[in-house]
């Protein structure tokens, strides 16, 4: 039986010791994923990653582990690991990624994405939480069973480098590394959210993603806005009306193709998670001063975020900055939109509703353009068998003093999926770190490092539990 003691000293001092000073070296590397960074391979910073990643995999006593980098042609390597059985039955495949989102804007005085800080036990940089502990957490759970002759399953790690992209290099892996993983039957994501720094959360559900760059032109070059006023139209206005197309400016309303009906038990998990967290669904944002959220009523605002669609402008381009413009009428407006989708809808279906809606009858004979990029459908996680529910609630006790709590994640992992539909009888424990003002993709990311230890040390119970299942 695993000993709480013994496994919180366990991993507290290979955190303290070790992790921590290797995540340190890891926020320094700017390995921005594909997407925001096209030289990626010939810069070099994805591969110097990796290799810090699997540098630190002999530092834990495993038992016969390997541990490979795999590169395919023109595609970001994956780390794979692999811990034999110590006398469990089944496969569990724990999974990461290494990858990064871009700097951002507005990180505090003394705060950078590329400079790390260790602040009021908290570790600041751009992908720690976000989610670079994932391979040494994982590593930690299996080291921390074997410390006490404890038996697990056989283990698979993979970390992935194209997560913050789509994760559209991973399934080559999975077709080259079929064999080698073979099929398991539990998978451990920790790239997840957690609603507190309080207890275990699992995710029971994730959102798809539609993102696509919206571009409106009128004209060869830029005209005097004084003579051209009146006669050209603004981009920015017919972008305006091609907005009103799918997403009503005073309501959020989107475009009905994009709803699903809502299971009536997802209102009930929500209920219990805006109990537990109350107020703090809505204050866990750096709010300015009078404004307010869309809904009053917590368990609404948590189904907007888990399973009704979302739209976000998260990018523009085609004008200068303020202090730069002139009066000049501009020739073409783009932005990149983010559509995040219902877990159950068709990304596929989703994206040629939405791109057939924007570039229908372009006013005043724009040209009108909606590139889609990666279509991503979310997942919903099976109903969890009794080991399992059984052995999340005795880890969160054991660890946080506190039962686990479950809900729908706003966000999106892609792997997800296709670990679903490919092994449609596995069990998932998709968890993580990204607590209230951790804020993953924006300025002042954090890793909250005792949650770090915490859940690592719930992942080494699961994966006992796991092995001896009935």
């Amino acid at each position: 039986m695993l000993d709480q003691k013994v496994t919180s000293r366990f991993v507290e001092e290979l955190w303290d010791q070790s992790i921590v000073p290797a995540l340190c070296e890891y926020v320094r590397i700017p390995n921005k994923s594909p997407a925001f960074d096209p030289d990626w391979e010939s810069r070099g910073f994805m591969q110097q990653a990796v290799e810090l990643l699997q540098q630190w995999c002999s530092t834990p006593s495993l038992n016969k582990l390997t541990h490979e980098i795999f590169k395919l042609p023109g595609r970001t390597p994956v780390l794979f690991c692999e811990v034999p059985s110590t006398g469990g039955d089944g496969t569990v495949l724990l999974y990461g990624h290494y990858d990064k989102q871009p700097e951002f804007t507005g990180w505090e005085e003394g705060l950078s994405p590329w400079e790390p800080v260790l602040r009021d036990g908290k570790l600041y940089g751009r992908g720690g939480a976000d989610d670079g502990y994932a391979l040494f957490g994982s590593l930690t759970a299996i080291a921390a069973l074997e410390h006490q002759g404890i038996a697990h399953g056989r283990c698979i790690v993979l970390i992935e480098g194209c997560e913050e992209s789509g994760s559209f290099d991973l399934p080559f892996y999975v077709d080259a590394l079929q064999e080698r993983i073979g099929v398991p039957d539990l998978v451990v994501c920790l790239d997840a959210e957690c609603g507190n720094y309080d207890q275990l959360w699992t995710t029971t559900s994730l959102r798809g993603m539609l993102p696509g760059v919206l571009s409106v032109a009128v004209l060869s070059e830029g005209q005097h806005s004084g003579i051209a006023g009146g006669i050209v139209p603004s981009t920015f206005r017919i972008m305006r009306q091609l907005f009103e197309r799918v997403e009503n400016a005073a309501t959020g309303e989107l475009h009905p193709s994009l709803y699903v009906d809502i299971p009536r038990e997802v209102r009930g998990q929500l209920r219990a998670v805006a109990d537990v967290l109350g107020s703090e669904v809505v204050h866990r944002f750096p709010w300015l001063e009078g404004v307010q959220a869309a809904w009053s009523d917590p368990v609404e605002l948590l189904i907007n975020n888990a399973w009704r669609p979302s739209l976000a402008t998260v990018g523009l381009s085609g004008a200068p900055e303020v202090h730069d413009a002139g009066n000049t009428l501009r020739p073409s407006t783009s932005a990149k939109l983010v559509f995040r989708l219902p877990p159950t809808l068709e990304a596929e279906d989703a994206a040629n509703e939405i791109k057939a809606e924007l570039e229908r009858d372009p006013p005043q004979g724009a040209h009108v353009t909606f590139e889609l990029e990666t279509a991503q459908t979310g997942w919903c996680a099976p109903p969890f068998s009794p080991w399992l529910e059984e052995s999340l609630n005795r880890a969160s006790i054991q660890f946080f003093n506190k039962p686990a709590m479950y809900m729908g994640m706003g966000g999106t992992i892609p792997f997800m999926k296709m670990l679903g539909d490919a092994y449609p009888d596995v069990q998932f424990m998709v968890t993580g770190v990204l607590g209230p003002k951790s804020n993953a993709h924006g300025p002042n990311e954090f890793l909250e490092i005792a949650t770090g230890k915490k859940v690592t040390a719930c992942v080494a119970q699961v994966l006992a539990d796991h092995a001896n299942r009935s």
